[in-house]
């Protein structure tokens, strides 16, 4: 059995909130999500890899999100949609949407007398608010989380439980901050000495843009004297370094693992994949992919695909230089 709704509704009301057309019977009440695989009836699944043809074809559940060119594919009612991933990923907030927040500040909350809460946040029990911090309307801070003083969240953001936001750090509005998440700790600067590594001040800032996530166990150091930047709509997965100084483009992905050294530059709509390392003070343009484990030394100053470690080069390039060490090896 699937992930029950927590509100069954019909194909009907679903597919018009998804702007979606429905081949078979509308009045199909759906009570449950899951996989292809392991969908069942009452399930909703969704078909778009046509790798998965054949596992769609024999899947069990009572309504599918396929294109227009797969509604034949078996006897499921569909709810047909361009799109079916994302169209699936819609439905899946309005199936289980997001519980209202009960307002307030817990006494058992530390928040200075300083600081501003909107009138429509929650600080949970156990959160700490600096000196000078603001909390936009609709936000949460969860237990066991921190707001540094001078530091902003804006609207509807999630703050959760051991996320830690330093000083002096701006997020805009509709963040998700996960648990072990440290947004705006010292950038590695240090310099050498006779008396050993001597402590350069980190002054900067952090500033994030609107609708951004951050996994948890990320960090995200602030500037050294200019402020580290993270554009609007970027996702940032788990266990990711970006250090000091670093500028990340609208709406660029980082998957886990990933590591931009300091004063590295990412355009808009970029694609950074897990384990990928970027060497510091270089830039990357526009709509380039890095694949998973690259190493990048130099500036990217041309859309694409990027792989591989001794060093990077494009995508067509690395595999031919790894299918020909493949063939040299045996």
């Amino acid at each position: 059995m699937g992930r029950i709704v927590d509100r069954p509704v019909t194909v009907a009301v679903l597919a018009q909130a998804l702007g979606a057309n429905v081949v078979g019977d509308g009045a199909t009440l759906i009570h449950s999500v899951s996989s292809l695989e392991r969908a069942e009836a009452n399930d909703l699944a969704f078909f778009a890899d046509p790798k998965q043809r054949a596992r769609a074809a024999q899947s069990r559940a009572a309504v599918l999100i396929v294109r227009e060119a797969d509604t034949d594919i078996n006897a499921a009612t569909k709810i047909v949609h361009p799109a079916p991933h994302a169209a699936f990923a819609k439905a899946l907030d309005v199936l289980f949407p997001a519980p209202a927040v009960t307002a307030g500040i817990s006494p058992q909350a530390h928040v200075d007398a300083t600081a501003i809460i909107a009138p429509t946040a929650r600080i949970e029990p156990f959160a700490t608010v600096g000196a000078g911090a603001r909390i936009g309307a609709g936000t949460v801070v969860h237990s066991h989380a921190s707001v540094g003083a001078e530091s902003v969240l804006g609207e509807h953001c999630t703050l959760h439980s051991g996320a830690h936001v330093y000083h002096r750090v701006m997020i805009g509005d509709r963040a998700i901050i996960h648990s072990g998440a440290i947004i705006g700790a010292d950038g590695f600067g240090f310099q050498p000495s006779p008396a050993g590594w001597q402590k350069v001040a980190q002054v900067g800032g952090v500033v994030i843009g609107n609708d951004v996530e951050i996994g948890a166990n990320t960090s995200i150091d602030r500037g050294a004297i200019d402020d580290t930047v993270i554009g609007n709509g970027v996702k940032i997965d788990n266990l990711v370094q970006i250090a000091h100084n670093c500028r990340i483009g609208d709406h660029t992905a980082i998957a886990g693992c990933a590591g931009l050294a300091g004063s590295t530059v990412v355009g808009s709509r970029c694609m950074i994949g897990g384990a990928a390392m970027i060497v510091g003070h270089l830039s990357i343009c526009d709509d380039v992919i890095i694949s998973g484990g690259t190493l990048v030394t130099t500036t990217i100053d041309q859309p694409g695909r990027y792989t591989g470690v001794f060093p990077y080069t494009d995508h067509r390039t690395w595999t031919k230089i790894a299918a020909g060490i493949r063939r040299s090896g045996k």
